[in-house]
């Protein structure tokens, strides 16, 4: 289970192939899953965010240094060739400020319209 510390500190995250929507929270040190499902963000994340799968993978494209390091389950999907540089698993990555994030072409839903 990721480590969750709360603190003072505002977080935006911004979901650029998703006509850039902007989710906002007031306090940081959760998981960006967390943050998306708060705001009512259509997300996959098949294993209830559990870090068993790589459904809620996002493409880190600003902000990476704003996430606490990789967890365990991270390095393990990552070692095993399922989870890219750029990438980070949401239900794991703990946003501690800013982030600009892509969904994975593989991870997007059918219902939802997606940029280019």
């Amino acid at each position: 289970m990721a480590l969750t510390v709360s603190c003072k500190r505002m977080v935006k995250i911004r979901i650029e192939n998703m006509g850039q929507k902007e989710v906002v929270a007031k306090d940081a040190g959760r998981t960006l899953l967390a943050y998306l499902l708060e705001s009512r963000t259509d997300w996959m994340h098949a294993c209830g965010g559990k870090g068993r799968c790589t459904t809620c993978r996002a493409v880190i494209t600003r902000g990476g240094d704003q996430l606490q390091p990789e967890t365990v389950a991270e390095r393990k999907f990552r070692e095993q060739g399922l989870l890219r540089e750029d990438e980070r698993l949401c239900c794991q990555a703990v946003a501690l400020g800013n982030v600009a994030i892509r969904v994975p072409r593989d991870c997007q839903f059918p219902h939802i319209r997606y940029d280019l």
